[in-house]
């Protein structure tokens, strides 16, 4: 079941930009970059940055067994695990990474830390850790994500279901007439619709399992 999320990325921070004469003002020096010793600077974290300025987006969510490593490479958090993977088109070369996230579903909010990157997901779709994703929503809600093979258009489509818990035993697609269609699954482990395709898209997919669970 897809569910309206509001997400607000912060791909700016410029108040950081104003913290050090800002800090030589209000006397607070002892809040200022400090060095580790193992090359690392930690800086200080100073406001809240400001949501309301950011632009609003509704998307999907999704969830995976997050370690707080991915193609960020910030290495794993185990002890920070309210992460999230960022789409392909708006991770932007790594422009993402360290970016936060705000997240609104039916069942609370979080925010949430960019870390890795998800090829397959689209525009608008953030593939949360399941522990963040809990805060938001019911896990067996989470979206199952589709992934289309090399060379899918809207006359031969080859979908795979992928992130699930339990065996998949059935795909449906919904064609243009408003009817699921049953799409035949392959030995090679994806679901292939051809005479007639699916069409051009955008498609949507109902997802059942094999205790009978339907997703969709």
């Amino acid at each position: 079941m897809k569910s309206p999320l509001k997400v607000l990325l912060n791909k700016q921070l410029p108040w950081l930009a104003i913290w050090l004469p800002l800090a030589a003002l209000l006397g607070l020096s002892p809040a200022s970059a400090q060095a580790t010793g193992d090359g690392s600077i930690w800086l200080p974290l100073i406001f809240n940055p400001p949501f309301a300025s950011n632009p609003v987006h509704t998307g999907i969510a999704t969830y995976y067994s997050a370690t707080g490593d991915g193609a960020c490479l910030f290495g794993p958090s185990p002890g920070d695990l309210m992460v999230s993977t960022m789409n392909a088109e708006e991770y932007n070369f790594a422009a993402a990474c360290g970016a936060y996230v705000h997240v609104v579903g039916p069942k609370g909010e979080v925010t949430v830390r960019i870390v890795d990157l998800c090829p397959e997901c689209r525009a608008g779709h953030l593939d949360l850790s399941r522990e963040a994703f809990a805060l938001i929503a019911d896990p067996p809600q989470g979206q199952v994500g589709d992934h289309f093979k090399d060379g899918s258009n809207q006359w031969w489509t080859a979908v795979q279901v992928r992130n699930h818990r339990n065996p998949i035993a059935k795909l449906k697609y919904l064609d243009a007439d408003g009817q699921w269609v049953a799409v035949p699954r392959t030995a090679y482990n994806y679901f292939v619709q051809t005479n007639p395709g699916m069409g051009p898209g955008p498609y949507a997919f109902r997802v059942t399992d094999s205790y009978g669970n339907v997703l969709g």
